[in-house]
């Protein structure tokens, strides 16, 4: 049977200069630890309509979204591991299936080919989801560095610090090397806290200090934006 996880979680996310990543990072210090995931270079194929119509719902911030992707943690073709996520938002809260396929079986199914043999309700979702959209493909490539950290407290609390966000339209291949557009300046960091409680009061803290505000900000969204629409992404620190 294919590995299987399901999350559900707030997400908040950060566009840090840095300068105020400097400072999360010292608050961070004893308090948070690398995650099983730790450091990581994630690519991403998301799949979308010719039409683009996940990714135009998603930058209208709907109540109710959704996103196909396949993700690897690294290169990947052929018989390497690979994730088919589906990855919901409803009403602030994400919820996300994944299954762990080979990377072929994986784009074979994505292409209009054969499900899994399998019986199992995330099957059955990504199944719905594919099918009901019918001309799904990888429209888009994704990568990013990626550092994953978890509380040392065991509250599970945990929180990921992206760079080097890059997206391109063509090369639909998690195997070459990670190249495209850069989504955010030189430097900059996005921080996502991935929340089931609540913020610890240390984060609160240094945040504020530092005049850290959370920022609505998909990766998707923005690549979409600045790729297609010709919108590029800019910080607030470097608005006129």
């Amino acid at each position: 049977m294919a590995y299987q996880e399901v999350f559900k979680r707030v997400e908040m996310k950060y566009v840090l200069p840095p300068d105020r990543m400097s400072a999360v990072r010292e608050a961070m210090e004893g308090r948070m630890a690398l995650d099983r995931y730790g450091l990581s270079e994630i690519r991403n194929l998301y799949c979308d309509t010719p039409s683009w119509i996940l990714a135009r719902r998603s930058i209208e911030k709907p109540v109710y979204k959704e996103k196909v992707r396949v993700r690897s943690y690294g290169p990947a073709s052929g018989e390497d591991t690979v994730f088919l996520e589906l990855k919901k938002k409803y009403d602030g809260i994400v919820y996300k299936r994944r299954m762990a396929l080979p990377c072929t079986e994986a784009m074979d199914w994505i292409a209009g080919g054969h499900a899994p043999d399998m019986h199992s309700q995330i099957k059955d979702e990504l199944e719905y989801t594919i099918g009901r959209y019918g001309n799904l493909r990888p429209m888009m490539y994704l990568a990013y560095r990626r550092e994953a950290y978890a509380s040392t407290d065991g509250d599970g609390f945990r929180l990921t610090l992206d760079t080097d966000i890059t997206a391109r339209l063509d090369g639909m291949d998690l195997s070459g090397p990670p190249s495209g557009t850069r989504l955010l300046p030189e430097g900059y960091t996005l921080m996502e806290l991935k929340i089931k409680g609540a913020i610890p009061m240390w984060l609160v803290d240094a945040m504020s200090a530092s005049g850290i505000h959370k920022e609505s900000f998909s990766k998707y969204g923005n690549a979409y934006k600045a790729l297609v629409m010709g919108h590029p992404y800019i910080p607030r620190t470097e608005e006129a």
